[in-house]
């Protein structure tokens, strides 16, 4: 038997951790739902508030825990994972549904996770490590043909820049070099770029084991037709009609299964999500990255179409021990998220405008907030790029996209930016 699960705390301010803590008040055992620092629209959840801590305020967060007898933390965002929050909060005693630091290279180090692949025979891009630019430029010169270019460290989901041309690539390896993503100007993965469609499986974890979720599909690119710059992620569908029952269970045999064997035979136990960021070739499929959390937006598409065991699977993962905990079940319903940014984002964005709701919110229509801030005023302002998401579900994804665009036609603030075609490859599917 797993022990009680009354209280869960959820670590991180977006739209990721706003679903987190929303689909994690739907499990009958649990009472109350922390999230820290939260934003604008967690007190609209029932059961939800926020505390008032900062993310890297380690010592802070473990007396809010353990004086509220918390009994699972759920880490949202890659940045503390990276910077070793779970260690710290697992050496206090508290239960962790997050990896440690080291396991958290497989998103905070690209050159490290392309190591770790090569190793366990995982399939992937040919690739090449450059330390200098001169190293980068002399592989294009060799490789005679336009490259991907990769931010080896974090850089919030954009530090990847896909060129058409060979100048093209050239240019992206002097920006990240120069500092275009500051965390990570030190070192750059280059790759060969990869044709087919993308999609992303995430595997939950306790170190040993795994249990998969419905695979989803992000929309990077800021405007329709999947152009403009890369971004966080403008919108999300899922369940991804790209990888059928047998198609997902190969990822996890080529895949998923010997990475948690290669983290596992490094030491790593392994206990939070593996997001394996896939390409479909006409090989079969490429991991393109991996990261260490939940997506964002697929986490919010996601959410609605898992049943209410999923707060006990993830406690089960954060103790090791995934054979005792219940069955994960899941929506028969297609589900769709749009994302609404500011003016701006992803270069540059605009913060502090009212944000005016009007939805109404169902069992099929959802409303996660990111990037708000609730004031005293008792109103909602713009405080981030990407300012929320609307999240609809339906018997097929033309219902779906129909109720989640009727949905955002409520939903007004300054120089609100959203795509309009999300989902195209799948409407009249």
């Amino acid at each position: 038997m797993l022990p009680p699960l009354k209280r869960i705390l959820v670590l991180g301010s977006g739209g990721r951790e706003n679903a987190l803590a929303w689909a994690m008040e739907k499990c009958k055992s649990v009472e109350e739902v922390f999230v820290t620092p939260g934003n604008g629209g967690t007190r609209d959840h029932r059961g939800c508030r926020c505390l008032d801590i900062k993310e890297d305020n380690i010592k802070a967060l473990i007396h809010s825990c353990q004086s509220y007898k918390v009994d699972l933390i759920v880490i949202g965002p890659e940045t503390p994972l990276a910077k070793g929050a779970a260690d710290e909060l697992r050496s206090a005693g508290l239960a962790v549904f997050g990896p440690g630091a080291h396991g958290a290279k497989l998103e905070a180090s690209k050159s490290w996770a392309k190591e770790l692949m090569i190793e366990a025979g995982i399939p992937t891009a040919k690739h090449w490590t450059a330390k200098t630019e001169e190293e980068a430029l002399i592989v294009l010169q060799e490789f005679k043909n336009p490259l991907v270019v990769k931010a080896d460290g974090l850089a919030a989901g954009k530090g990847v820049i896909v060129s058409e041309t060979i100048e093209g690539t050239k240019t992206a390896i002097k920006e990240v070099f120069k500092g275009k993503f500051s965390s990570s100007d030190d070192t750059v993965v280059l790759e060969e770029r990869l044709q087919g469609p993308e999609v992303s499986v995430f595997a939950l974890c306790d170190g040993k084991r795994m249990v998969l979720l419905p695979p989803a599909q992000d929309h990077k690119r800021l405007r329709e037709g999947d152009q403009g710059p890369n971004t966080g992620g403008m919108g999300a569908y899922a369940p991804a009609p790209l990888l059928n029952e047998a198609s997902l269970q190969e990822v996890k045999t080529l895949i998923l299964d010997p990475t948690l064997k290669a983290l596992l035979s490094k030491g790593i136990d392994y206990r939070g999500v593996i997001y394996a960021g896939l390409m479909l070739t006409a090989s079969g499929p490429r991991v393109i990255e991996f990261n260490c959390r939940f997506g964002d937006p697929e986490c919010q598409t996601l959410m609605p179409l898992v049943g209410p065991e999923l707060a006990n699977v993830l406690h089960a993962c954060a103790l090791g021990a995934l054979d005792k905990a219940p069955k994960l079940s899941f929506s028969n319903f297609c589900s769709a998220c749009v994302v609404a940014a500011t003016s701006g984002y992803p270069a540059a964005s605009v913060s502090g405008d009212i944000v005016n709701i009007n939805i109404e919110l169902s069992e099929s229509l959802q409303l996660f907030h990111a990037g708000t801030k609730y004031t005293k005023d008792k109103k909602i302002y713009t405080s981030g790029g990407r300012v929320l998401s609307v999240v609809a579900q339906g018997e097929s994804f033309d219902i779906a996209f129909k109720n989640v665009y009727k949905g955002m036609e409520n939903i007004h603030f300054n120089g609100i930016t959203y795509r309009r075609d999300i989902g195209n490859q799948v409407r009249n599917f």
